[in-house]
């Protein structure tokens, strides 16, 4: 079934340890010691990478995949769709479905993070999250936010927020309040249509709705260190839906893995980011 949300007035949707990309160079345009104007901060191009699949596991092909989560030994993801949005604790080996908690008919399901031993799952336009008990699915609590909800991710101190911009949002994982933004660029032109997050060794990871790309991101900057082009997963024919894109980023943080799938995908692969 195709995007609900794909309407005229609504928004287009669309690291590794050891590999360091530098971010900015300081230059001082001819004469500006003299004149005294502020140095000029050019931001070196991306570093361009490409990938190595590892491992390929089975993935429920009806599973709108919204966010994709890897937290104690464990795979977790949120699914889309109204009446079809869910949380799940999935086998990484099998895709069996181990647990599942749905959402009600008018939340579209969307981003998913871990916090404590909690989980945190946004939803698309309704403004309204949902906090479970990470091992039991039991509801926790609610809380609200503006605009619309993307993907979601923590880096171990706050919640880092999507919502379809160029911009990223810093959340409190305690109250959910907004703690400050972050604006995404490549060589100084912002990044739109940013959507399922991931954070892995410190950085930033961001796929690009609608593309095959996953932008690597100086989470103090905001610049574009890197891209990472995941064309060729599957191969053709494997989805015929136009909505079945790339949207799904888990990072293993224990055992060095970094999996990804998209939206109605029949696989989730263990993939090795290589340089090109």
């Amino acid at each position: 079934m195709a995007d609900s949300r794909r309407s005229p007035r609504s928004p287009r949707r669309s690291g590794l340890a050891g590999i360091a990309a530098s971010v900015a160079v300081t230059a001082a345009c001819a004469g500006a010691a003299s004149s005294g104007q502020a140095p000029v901060v050019v931001q070196q191009p991306p570093a361009r990478f490409g990938y190595r699949v590892v491992n390929v596991y089975p993935h429920d092909a009806n599973a709108f995949t919204q966010g994709l989560l890897f937290q104690g030994g464990v795979l977790y993801e949120s699914t889309g769709q109204n009446g079809q949005s869910s949380l799940r604790r999935v086998d990484l080996t099998t895709g069996k479905v181990l647990a599942k908690r749905d959402l009600a008919e008018q939340y579209f399901g969307e981003g998913l993070a871990a916090w404590q031993d909690q989980l945190i799952q946004l939803t698309w336009r309704a403004g309204r999250g949902f906090v479970y008990d990470r091992d039991t699915f039991a509801p926790m609590r609610e809380f609200s936010y503006t605009g619309e909800g993307w993907g979601l991710a923590s880096d171990g101190r706050r919640l880092i927020l999507s919502d379809g911009s160029s911009r990223l949002r810093f959340l409190d994982p305690a109250t959910f309040a907004e703690t400050g933004t972050l604006g995404v660029r490549d060589t100084g032109v912002p990044v739109r249509d940013l959507n399922e997050l991931e954070v892995m060794n410190g950085e930033i990871l961001a796929n690009v709705w609608h593309t095959d790309r996953i932008a690597r991101i100086d989470p103090a900057s905001g610049a574009v260190t890197g891209w990472i082009d995941l064309a060729g997963l599957l191969k053709p024919g494997e989805v015929t839906n136009g909505e079945a894109v790339l949207n799904g980023i888990a990072w293993d943080a224990e055992g060095g893995r970094l999996f990804v799938t998209g939206k109605l995908w029949p696989k989730l692969f263990e993939i090795a980011i290589e340089p090109r």
